[in-house]
């Protein structure tokens, strides 16, 4: 079952320190002014940071659903077509990106939702 902008919301909101601005294009997710995704309701996707190795491995394992958004400062960036993602894997990989920008001491203070 796809996932809903209502759904992916609710997520990113549910995560610490979040600031989720809106500009004409896209809205943007950040943690202590870091960002780690984007939303653009026009296509319905998702730019979430993600590690090199599994940005490679979510395109090579459902193109249909990932792909290589960018890749900058060791980081690679995949977009998610939310048609094809279930929200519960959405949510991973928004706690994922979510990690991988927030300071250590806010991880620390977070369950890992991941395990």
């Amino acid at each position: 079952m796809a996932t809903t902008s209502k759904q992916l919301f609710k997520i990113v909101d549910a995560l610490a320190e979040v600031k989720r601005s809106s500009g004409q294009q896209y809205d943007t997710f950040r943690v202590r002014g870091k960002v780690f995704g984007y939303f653009w309701p026009r296509t319905q996707t998702v730019g979430l940071k993600q590690t090199l190795s599994e940005q490679q491995a979510l395109v090579a394992e459902r193109p249909d659903v990932f792909e290589v958004q960018f890749t900058a400062g060791g980081f690679g960036w995949v977009v998610v077509y939310l048609e094809g993602i279930e929200a519960d894997e959405l949510g991973e990989l928004v706690f994922e990106a979510w990690r991988l920008s927030a300071p250590e001491d806010l991880v620390a203070q977070v369950p890992d939702l991941a395990r």
